[in-house]
């Protein structure tokens, strides 16, 4: 399994919205996010610049069913 990569909740929200997902509600300093289908939503933290965990990080893919190197090249882009 490829390493995931270290991104803060700012910088994937971005990346996210970017690639066709949105974002639906926001509650404080965290952001529900969905894809353009509505199948697949999760909540991300922005809390500054801060980076996320990578075990959420591994948690906010798996409820968007993206892969590791999906998140990469979306990244990269």
């Amino acid at each position: 399994m490829p390493k995931l990569p270290v991104v803060s909740g700012k910088k994937l929200l971005a990346t996210l919205v970017k690639h066709d997902y949105v974002a639906v509600r926001k509650k404080g300093s965290h952001v529900f996010v969905e894809s353009s289908d509505g199948k697949h939503g999760t909540v991300i933290p922005i809390h500054g610049d801060e980076d996320l965990g990578l075990g959420l990080l591994k948690s906010i893919l798996n409820d968007l069913d993206i892969s590791v190197d999906d998140l990469r090249r979306m990244l990269r882009r």
